[in-house]
């Protein structure tokens, strides 16, 4: 039984999982939007929402942080400079997951996370 297991497994295994979250992330900030299946966006938001909070924050710890999780360095630095005032008066939820119509092949729910 899976009761009270909150991680997303996303039919893969860990390392494959986080490699999947780490590159979903990193576009999701840089493209501001992406088209994703439902249960990946969400599992994904978590993360972007991280990122944020981290840009937010600042400091040199944060910035080694994401540059850990993210996999553009320069992608890293423009977040770094735009997210505190662009998130100034938001603490928290700074992603927004919209259902959009199924997959074509596979009838997969599908979504667009975006930033808000």
């Amino acid at each position: 039984m899976r009761h009270r297991k909150k991680v997303a497994k996303l039919g893969k295994p860990a390392d494959q999982r986080k490699a999947l979250l780490r590159a979903l992330t990193t576009e999701v900030i840089r493209h501001g939007r992406i088209k994703t299946t439902l249960v990946r966006a969400k599992a994904v938001r978590k993360h972007v929402d991280h990122m944020i909070q981290l840009g937010k924050r600042g400091d040199l710890h944060a910035r080694r942080q994401a540059l850990g999780w993210m996999y553009d360095k320069d992608l890293v630095h423009s977040l770094f400079e735009a997210a505190p005032e662009r998130y100034s008066d938001r603490e928290g939820g700074y992603t927004r997951v919209l259902r959009t119509m199924p997959r074509q092949g596979d009838n997969a729910k599908m979504a667009i996370i975006e930033l808000v």
